[in-house]
């Protein structure tokens, strides 16, 4: 299934590889994914029914073989204004992705810059094929990020590779990605679904209530000082004594059967 765009192609297409997973995969492959307006609210309205739909317990997002998302559609900027760029109140569709409940997977080979880059930054985790080149642009037309590649970018790999990649608008590989902790794993190109696959299975067949809390506190504390985020921590693990799924798991492992997971 998908969301139509008016007297157009889906944008975003939405498949169901296995139980509990859904896929997301940008689809505008004349203009190498780049994100137009059209496709962020596309894409934002997919995350929205996702995190409600609780069959869905992990979300996959990619691109083609070729590219995840080569940026911003500049065609749609260039000759806007500040105030024509702030009305249309962009930051409420990479809302939707950030505040998803659900774990996040990008699965990226190719390009993933400027829009792109950041786009799996708001992911959870970053499966990229060895062709993955991941760049911040921006300055080389005048600008900079304005959708988290700053914020982002400091937070994984620190203040000096990130000023290097924000001043110089430079690419890196995928390999020096992983090495700098802007990535998850790397996997050759023709394996970059299947692992991002693979993780969402396994991650499917866990707990849902457990995942979240993982999710949330991982994400709310690590701006946190650290007694604030431990107090966070030990909340949220006393909460999950409060769920069937948390009596099923201990249940299930001393008596060395497979957990049924129901999501309460």
């Amino acid at each position: 299934m998908s969301l139509e765009s008016a007297g157009s192609e889906p944008l975003v297409l939405l498949e169901q590889p296995a139980p509990g997973v859904a896929l997301l995969r940008l689809n505008r492959p004349s203009a190498r994914n780049a994100l137009n307006m059209a496709l962020r609210e596309e894409l934002a309205a997919h995350f929205r029914r996702l995190d409600a739909c609780p069959e869905t317990r992990a979300i996959i997002l990619t691109g083609s073989d070729t590219v995840f998302a080569a940026g911003a559609d500049l065609g749609e900027m260039v000759d806007a204004s500040a105030l024509q760029l702030y009305a249309r109140h962009a930051e409420r569709h990479w809302q939707a992705i950030s505040a998803c409940s659900k774990p996040v997977i990008a699965a990226v080979n190719g390009f993933a810059l400027g829009g792109g880059c950041e786009l799996a930054m708001h992911c959870d985790v970053i499966v990229a094929g060895e062709s993955a080149r991941f760049a911040q642009p921006e300055v080389k037309v005048g600008v900079m990020p304005g959708a988290g590649g700053t914020q982002r970018l400091v937070r994984a790999v620190g203040k000096f590779q990130a000023l290097r990649m924000l001043f110089t608008g430079c690419m890196v590989s995928a390999n020096e990605a992983l090495r700098m902790g802007l990535v998850s794993e790397v996997v050759e190109d023709q394996q970059t679904l299947a692992s991002a696959l693979a993780m969402a299975i396994a991650i499917a067949a866990m707990p849902p209530i457990a995942v979240a809390q993982i999710k949330e506190v991982v994400l709310g504390g690590m701006d946190l000082p650290l007694e604030q985020a431990l107090t966070m921590e030990r909340k949220a693990f006393q909460l999950l004594f409060g769920s069937c799924d948390q009596k099923e798991g201990m249940q299930a492992f001393l008596q060395k059967r497979k957990p049924e997971y129901i999501g309460q």
